[in-house]
């Protein structure tokens, strides 16, 4: 009997048992591929079956015989690779190149964009490109540690963030950082933490820090902003006078300053008044009871003729007869003196006539509801007690109303990125 009618079971090799011999009997068709046919077609073949009996198979080898499948033409079967699925539309974002893409994600909000960076490294590498994030705000999450520590490695100019909470931050490997704004208003944040932050900074031009605990550390690297123009350090503490006046020497472009309700003796008072920009326009001094005297305020007078926005509130030592002394600035449109309760109401019937220009006037505590619409009817171009709160360098006035569209702009200008609850 010849090779090519032996029987199954007796090709040397294949004395095999089981379910591989129980197969039932293939047609006519079936047989006449051969042997080699009938082993591959067996589910069971053993690997190291069909290695012996057949040569490695090439790859994409198609059939040759132009006839049907039952012919007796010798064909060839071989193993095809798999292609990869290409999408109907023929575009791959692997194709796309890195200026597309960051142009896609510079659409996305803050949530998506940090989505986004997780699927894969180089999508990574563009969700935290830093023209992406120019602008932050942060406002309303907790704990915010770790992603202010991650924003300011991004290259972050404007950021946002008050009322925070940063338990711990460390920007260890960090180089100097390109914040220009910056808002950390009313945040508890440690002092060491604020110093990491503040000693990168050499860009400023905004910043508000009210209410935070500083130190003379913090207030000396300000004084490494020479661009510094709004500074908003309402009810700060813990730093010296001497810090306090070698920053505002060198921060000689300083526009609005606002040290209202700090911890301030009269050293600080005087260190304030004999070390202010002349270049100033609008500043805050309310708040200090025992410490803000007359003579403080010619010294600010003469040094500083362009005010046009000032904030005596609540200096209780202040009398009717700094009146003249303030004739002196002749730009001046705002004046608050709410609270100066030496400052007699017969002193404030003739300011439209000393202070020409002027537009509003604060007087809270000196004038009665009673008295007020007198009051308006002999200065009619002055809007009198219009303003509660003093909008000297603060990012966002606290006379917006809260939850507006308007509450969450910095400086006239909103966020780009920002989080939401």
């Amino acid at each position: 009997m010849s090779s090519d009618s032996m029987p199954l079971r007796n090709v040397p090799g294949l004395g095999l048992q089981g379910s591989m011999l129980s197969q039932p009997k293939k047609s006519s068709k079936s047989r006449s591929r051969g042997v080699l046919s009938q082993g591959l077609d067996t589910e069971s073949t053993p690997t190291d079956l069909i290695l012996h009996l057949s040569p490695p198979p090439h790859k994409h080898q198609r059939l040759i015989s132009k006839g049907k499948e039952n012919d007796s033409n010798q064909f060839v079967l071989g193993r095809r690779s798999r292609r990869r699925k290409e999408s109907l539309s023929g575009i791959s974002w692997d194709h796309l190149p890195d200026e597309l893409l960051l142009r896609i994600f510079f659409c996305l909000p803050l949530h998506d964009l940090v989505r986004i960076s997780a699927v894969c490294k180089r999508w990574q590498r563009l969700a935290f490109d830093e023209s992406l994030w120019h602008s932050v705000d942060l406002e309303g999450l907790t704990h915010t540690g770790l992603a202010l520590q991650q924003v300011l490695r991004t290259g972050i100019c404007r950021l946002r963030c008050p009322r925070s909470f940063v338990e711990e931050l460390h920007l260890t490997g960090t180089g100097p950082l390109q914040v220009v704004e910056m808002d950390l208003s009313s945040s508890i944040i440690p002092t060491l933490a604020l110093e990491d932050i503040i000693c990168r900074c050499t860009l400023l031009e905004c910043l508000s820090l009210e209410g935070l605990q500083l130190s003379d550390t913090i207030i000396s690297s300000l004084a490494e902003n020479p661009n510094l123009l709004q500074l908003n350090l309402s009810g700060c503490s813990a730093f010296s006078a001497p810090a306090l006046a070698g920053m505002l020497k060198a921060c000689s472009r300083i526009d609005q300053l606002n040290l209202s309700w700090c911890s301030f003796d009269n050293n600080h008072v005087k260190s304030v008044v004999n070390n202010l920009s002349s270049s100033v326009t609008h500043v805050n001094l309310s708040g200090y009871r025992e410490s803000l005297m007359l003579d403080d305020v010619k010294v600010l007078v003469e040094r500083c003729p362009q005010i046009t926005t000032l904030d005596l509130s609540d200096s209780t030592l202040l009398m009717a007869d700094c009146l003249p002394v303030l004739k002196q600035l002749k730009h001046l449109l705002h004046l608050s003196l709410s609270r100066c309760y030496h400052i007699h109401l017969a002193a404030l019937t003739d300011l439209d006539k000393m202070f020409p220009m002027l537009c509003q006037l604060d007087v809270f505590g000196l004038v009665q509801d009673s008295q007020l619409p007198s009051m308006k009817k002999e200065m009619p171009h002055v809007s009198i007690n219009s303003r509660p709160f003093s909008t000297i360098a603060r990012p966002t006035p606290a006379s917006r109303p809260a939850g507006s569209t308007s509450d969450r702009i910095m400086w006239n200008k909103k966020c780009r990125l920002r989080f939401v609850l």
